[in-house]
């Protein structure tokens, strides 16, 4: 039975030859600073250049495969494809399903505020992951990654559905609120953050009082589409005991 290191690059699919790029891969900066701190054992590296590489390959790859599968598509069309690819949502759910946040190595302050379950640093790590597989294995071995785990079923031949523009997200939800007597929804604006020319918005989802969906965006037109989007997932998802 595979175990640690073992584990992830079975869920993966990919084996590595060069096990410490698998190792940095998954090692936040915290890890590294605790260690740093002590003054003992040899330096160590996080995963945050890795990170910045896997975010560009991952960028590439999916721009190359996009380009392929829909080649009548606008520009603009396959920018919204390659956005809901490429969505801190979809990759959160990618790192979710590889079981990325047990094999994370933490500093112990990051493991005791649960950043083993923190969306931001799951990401990363998938694509500082997506950058040592290339680093190790080369362009193909990172293309199988993007395409089995990122793009998924529409690589094989499904046309996946393109992304939902704001208006979609934001009447499919009003519609589903409407079906089951719930509040309309209300967009606030909890968050603004960056210089004039870069903002980022974070806006909650709420239907009355309760906040049902978050998300974030260069506008507040996209945010509140990643706030509707996560409304919709989580009041379509089964019960439990359903």
């Amino acid at each position: 039975m595979a175990t640690g290191a073992g584990l992830i690059e079975d869920a993966v699919g990919y084996q590595f030859k060069d096990r410490e790029l698998l190792r940095r891969a998954l090692r936040h900066s915290s890890r590294v600073h605790e260690q740093t701190g002590t003054g003992t054992g040899p330096p160590q590296r996080d995963n945050e250049a890795l990170e910045f590489l896997g975010d560009a390959v991952l960028g590439f790859l999916l721009s190359e495969f996009l380009i392929h599968r829909f080649p009548d598509e606008t520009e603009g069309g396959l920018s919204k494809r390659k956005a809901h690819y490429a969505s801190a949502a979809h990759l959160h759910g990618v790192a979710l399903s590889l079981d990325i946040g047990t094999h994370l190595s933490l500093g112990r302050g990051e493991e005791m505020s649960g950043g083993r379950s923190k969306k931001t640093l799951l990401v990363d790590a998938f694509e500082a992951l997506i950058a040592g597989v290339y680093l190790d294995g080369g362009v193909e071995a990172a293309r199988k990654l993007v395409v089995d785990h990122v793009i998924g079923e529409s690589a094989n031949g499904v046309s996946p559905d393109p992304p939902v523009t704001v208006a979609d997200n934001k009447s499919s939800l009003q519609e589903l609120a409407q079906r089951r007597g719930l509040p309309q929804p209300r967009y606030v604006i909890v968050a603004e953050r960056g210089p004039e020319h870069a903002k980022v918005f974070d806006v909650e989802a709420r239907l009355g009082h309760e906040v049902v969906g978050r998300g974030e965006g260069n506008s507040k037109k996209v945010a509140s589409q990643r706030a509707a989007s996560e409304a919709l997932e989580r009041l379509s998802a089964p019960a439990d005991g359903e």
